[in-house]
């Protein structure tokens, strides 16, 4: 016989089911949602190692917009040839996905140009962009871009940059644009391709659409704590408003490059004050996926730099005590921090040329091996 107690639990039963089928429904649709992104926005922390990130935690009073990240992975950063990585195959390893020797710029170990992400980006209709507080040739922006033997021909990295159709890019190293040994003015070039171009003395926040090359500085632009001010974050913010009028998408590297001069120079001052400018990049980037949705946002270093150890502190006053074993790079693994659209992918502990087959797949680009 049906009670009406029954009949209450078969209707609870019946809603129970239904709830559960929901959320397994919406679980299933994040998942998907997840794997897939429009926009890519890859900021790489020269030298930036676990100590260089918790010393401009410190000084920054206890909080980092880093740490908004959900996902968090490891990178091993050897390069082909050497146990310790430079930056130039560091960030080749990004571009290309595979491993190459110490110097190289955008070819593999062989020394053979291959495609880079950006590139790959680019075919596919995806604005793309560069920002560095280096010059814009160094080392690991040019490893997106050029393709060549050395990381010190700048003048040839320089001239690479008017062999592609890149939307924007921000630094310094107007020099191996103007004075040249070719004799070629780049920045006339890149006016007949179309660009506004830009120097130290424009407002960057004034460049609204079109594309952009805004050379800031003769070669690197200075420290944060010396006259740099709020350069990093707002051409980070300028490059994705510029690059987000493009419907398709957009792929974004942004360097803070000067973390790992701090390393070398084994200031702790100099590392944590370019830390935090870099945090603020990284800020921007947040604020934005947030927003949009639809972007990945990927934070890691080519290598650690200086083996940074933190000895004391205080998270009241920002005060960071810490001490150095080199003025060189290190073998150590860096961390690698994800949010959004496909950042679930960057757990774990792999190869710095898995960053690159990750972003690729992020960007339903075709992994070219």
């Amino acid at each position: 016989m049906k009670t009406k107690s029954m009949g209450y639990v078969h209707k609870k039963n019946t809603w129970l089911v239904l709830i559960l089928s929901l959320c397994f429904t919406a679980s299933a649709f994040s998942q998907s949602d997840k794997s897939k992104a429009k926009n890519v926005i890859f900021l790489i922390g020269d030298g930036m190692g676990v100590a260089q990130i918790y010393a401009g935690l410190t000084a920054n009073q206890g909080t980092l917009n880093l740490e908004r990240c959900p996902h968090v992975g490891f990178s091993k950063t050897q390069s082909s040839d050497d146990y310790i990585t430079d930056s130039a195959a560091g960030a080749t390893a990004f571009s290309i996905g595979k491993k190459t020797y110490n110097g190289a710029i955008g070819v593999d170990s062989a020394g053979i140009p291959c495609e880079t992400i950006l590139e790959s980006a680019e075919k596919k209709g995806l604005a793309t962009g560069l920002v560095a507080t280096s010059s814009i040739t160094h080392a690991t922006p040019a490893a997106f871009i050029a393709h060549q033997a050395k990381r010190s021909m700048e003048q040839e990295i320089a001239a690479d940059f008017l062999k592609t159709d890149i939307d924007v890019f921000i630094g310094g190293g107007l020099r191996y644009f103007t004075q040249r040994a070719d004799g070629r003015n780049l920045l006339t070039e890149l006016k007949a391709k179309g660009y506004m171009i830009a120097d130290s003395t424009y407002d960057l926040t004034k460049c609204k659409n079109g594309r952009l090359a805004a050379l800031m500085a003769s070669d690197y632009l200075p420290r944060v704590s010396q006259g740099r001010g709020s350069f990093l974050p707002v051409a980070t913010q300028t490059a994705i408003q510029l690059l987000n009028l493009k419907s398709k998408g957009f792929f974004l590297m942004v360097e803070g490059s000067q973390i790992d001069w701090g390393g070398h120079t084994n200031e702790t001052s100099y590392v944590t004050s370019e830390m935090i400018d870099f945090d603020k990049a990284i800020g921007i980037a947040l604020d934005f996926a947030r927003t949009d949705r639809h972007t990945l946002v990927i934070i890691t270093a080519d290598h650690e730099t200086g083996g940074m150890a933190i000895t004391g502190g205080d998270m009241t006053h920002g005060k960071v005590e810490a001490s150095f074993v080199t003025k060189s790079h290190t073998g150590d693994m860096v961390p690698v921090f994800a949010f959004g659209p496909g950042a679930e992918a960057f757990s774990g502990i792999y190869e710095n040329t898995a960053i690159y087959e990750k972003m690729m797949n992020a960007l339903g680009l075709k992994v070219l091996k």
